[in-house]
């Protein structure tokens, strides 16, 4: 391999690694995700509740609000997916600090697309019941997940490998 080949991997390397430890240093920062909403518009037990239909383990927690107010970027980050789901309805998917995602569903109207850049607080939707909420109270599914697995949360429990990936945002709103 030539030393110009060579610079140029090492560069890059160090780019990427930059880049990934960024991401770790980078404060989160989280805001309840629906405006006006406070720690009593959700029940705190229901991350990881069982049984949960047709997804048999709740993942997430739901926020409820009348149908149309608005939903906010928890945290700053980038719009990585965008999608109608049998579901979850109206979804996105935000890559925010600490590489964790976002995600949030039964959205009534969404206002952002992939790619775009939003700051902490930011109006990225709408509550609705959109998905497996209709017939429901309206709500914002919120779910947080981490593109890092922690192996010592795996358990025996329902879908107890997948405990690895989220998070409970309960607990992690209630810390802010």
């Amino acid at each position: 391999m030539s030393k110009i080949t060579k610079n140029k991997l090492y560069l890059s390397l160090l780019i990427v690694t930059v880049i990934l430890l960024t991401g770790f240093i980078l404060p989160e920062n989280l805001t309840i995700p629906v405006e006006q909403a406070t720690k009593q518009d959700w029940n705190h037990q229901t991350f990881w509740h069982e049984p949960w239909g047709s997804s048999k383990v709740h993942k997430g927690i739901d926020i409820f609000a009348p149908t149309g107010r608005k939903v906010i970027a928890a945290t700053y980050g980038i719009v990585i997916y965008k999608a109608n789901l049998k579901l979850g309805g109206n979804v996105i998917a935000v890559l925010g600090p600490k590489w964790h995602i976002h995600y949030y569903a039964h959205l009534d109207q969404v206002n952002v697309g992939i790619g775009s850049l939003l700051n902490r607080g930011e109006t990225i939707g709408t509550v609705g019941i959109t998905g497996n909420a209709k017939g429901k109270p309206p709500h914002l599914h919120y779910s947080l997940i981490t593109m890092i697995p922690y192996l010592f949360r795996w358990d025996s429990s329902t879908q107890g490998w997948l405990k690895m990936f989220f998070l409970n945002p309960s607990e992690r709103l209630l810390a802010e």
